[in-house]
């Protein structure tokens, strides 16, 4: 990205605001990008550590694997998912509030004692499976910002602030050159009339 410049005190002025701007936001720039960063990381983790979860749950449950034979599927569903909005170093995420579960009512007589237990064990596993899937959304967010933070940095740090400091350099030297020119310019004025001066005096 070339940046547009003119050789005068206007655009220099104007050169040095954007450059006090970037070189004064590129520190939070950085520490936001490490934020980011590190957000991400634990994002994943603890996905991965609900997972773990999710699947040691379903092992544990292994022994009643023939009992869910009798488990009516539709007893519980998943109504809805109730979202919060957290914001993590200025991005705005998804996090879990609650799940709300429909259960239908059983005669827990009628039915097989575990029933009751069965409709706890389900609503464990569904709790922990979305936890999950929005801990992966959020971790997607955050890197999405993470990156478009670094594509910031590394523009200020390696495009911009080097930019806008050559431009002010090669301002001021043409606008020093311009003054020594005009100075010197003036000069030569000043002797040639005072050369003229002499002559008619002669």
């Amino acid at each position: 990205m070339a940046i547009k410049y003119q050789y005068n005190k206007t655009s220099l002025t104007e050169i040095g605001k954007q450059l006090k701007i970037r070189t004064r936001a590129l520190p939070t720039l950085k520490n936001k990008e490490s934020a980011l960063r590190a957000e991400v990381k634990h994002a994943k983790e603890r996905a991965e550590e609900l997972s773990g979860e999710y699947r040691k749950a379903l092992a544990s449950y292994d022994y009643m694997a023939s009992l869910w034979n009798e488990f009516e599927p539709d007893l519980i569903t998943v109504d809805g998912v109730e979202l919060q909005v957290v914001k993590v170093a200025g991005v705005k995420t998804p996090a879990l509030k609650q799940v709300n579960y429909s259960v239908k009512p059983f005669d827990v007589f009628a039915k097989p004692m575990w029933y009751t237990e069965g409709v706890e064990i389900l609503k464990n596993l569904a709790q922990i499976g979305i936890e999950s899937q929005i801990l992966l959304e959020k971790a997607r967010i955050l890197d999405y910002q993470r990156k478009k933070t670094t594509q910031k940095v590394n523009l200020y740090e390696k495009v911009q602030i080097p930019g806008y400091h050559e431009a002010i350099l090669k301002i001021k030297r043409y606008m020093e050159d311009a003054e020594n020119i005009s100075k010197a310019s003036q000069k030569i004025v000043k002797s040639r009339h005072a050369a003229e001066e002499e002559e008619e005096r002669v």
